[in-house]
């Protein structure tokens, strides 16, 4: 189990690298069309901060709100907030915030910036359909991901894939549209090798959009992984989670508020019809690892 958790984090930071690294690719490519060197770099790392910046401050209240999620007290949800103290507790961790989405279908996520600033929200067809000990596990899953401090790591890939596809749809736009020309043929006498690092540069910005969302995605599914762990080391009961997932998975109901852009965040991923089966492009483009797959690694642990 340990080392499940180890390999899930080293694939994290070298997925969160490789996003970066997309990111300088592209400035660097836009650089090279317009001939200004690493100014297509500071343009893209410039892009990306402010990004940063404004999901940093207000990423929680958009998601909380683009859920229509409704704060309660623990007079409204006592066992709801009882579970929560008491895993915050045994986290060490300051309570979260408790909120609860009005949908049927049974999901949760876990948002803010850190455990200082937390908000756990269920929907409200998890507290109908779960006993404690299962509301325990999906409370514990997002409490593990509170304490790895996941949803700023999503942030943080989501902003720098986000900065990827929007410099690379403008620049992608601009050129079709003759806005930028580049050191092209009368600015530099042209050439061969030229021609082949401007082809280079074009087929980056073309496809750096879709790379991104890969890497996006497989950052996802990593932490979705570790999450399950560590969520039933903290309470000690993998089999509460898996009677979780599995009636997640087998619930009549669709979500009605899916929403690609926070998509990552919930506990399973909320576009899924009930009874779909997984198939391989729903694994190749999924925000989450396939539910079975899930259970069959917490059954293992």
């Amino acid at each position: 189990m340990y080392e499940q958790i180890a390999s899930n984090k080293r694939r994290t930071f070298l997925l969160m690298a490789l996003a970066i690294l997309l990111l300088g690719a592209v400035g660097y490519a836009i650089g090279l069309w317009l001939g200004t060197g690493p100014l297509g770099l500071g343009i893209a790392l410039a892009v990306a901060i402010l990004m940063q910046v404004g999901a940093y401050r207000y990423g929680d209240r958009i998601v909380l709100a683009s859920a229509r999620a409704r704060e309660v007290g623990p007079e409204e949800e006592p066992r709801l907030h009882n579970i929560v103290e008491g895993l915050a507790i045994a986290a060490g961790i300051p309570k979260p915030r408790v909120w609860v989405v009005p949908e049927r279908a049974p999901n949760a996520f876990a948002t803010g910036r850190d455990p200082e600033h937390s908000h756990i929200a269920v929907t409200q067809g998890l507290l109908d359909t779960m006993n404690r000990v299962e509301l325990e596990g999906v409370i514990g899953h997002e409490m593990s991901h509170i304490l790895d401090r996941d949803i700023l790591y999503g942030t943080i890939v989501a902003t720098v894939i986000g900065a990827v596809v929007l410099i690379s749809e403008f620049f992608m736009r601009a050129m079709w549209w003759g806005g930028f020309r580049g050191r092209r043929g009368e600015d530099r006498g042209g050439g061969g090798a030229e021609a082949i690092v401007f082809a280079i540069g074009l087929v980056l910005l073309v496809l750096a959009p879709l790379f991104g969302q890969l890497i996006q995605l497989a950052v996802s599914r990593q932490r979705e992984y570790l999450a399950d762990a560590q969520g039933a080391m903290l309470t000690r009961y993998p089999p509460g989670l898996i009677s979780a997932l599995e009636k997640i998975r087998d619930a009549p109901h669709a979500m009605r508020s899916a929403n690609n852009a926070t998509a990552h965040l919930w506990l399973e991923q909320p576009s899924r019809f009930p009874g779909e089966k997984t198939g391989l492009m729903e694994r190749l483009f999924s925000t989450h690892p396939p539910i079975e797959d899930r259970i069959r690694r917490l059954r293992e642990m």
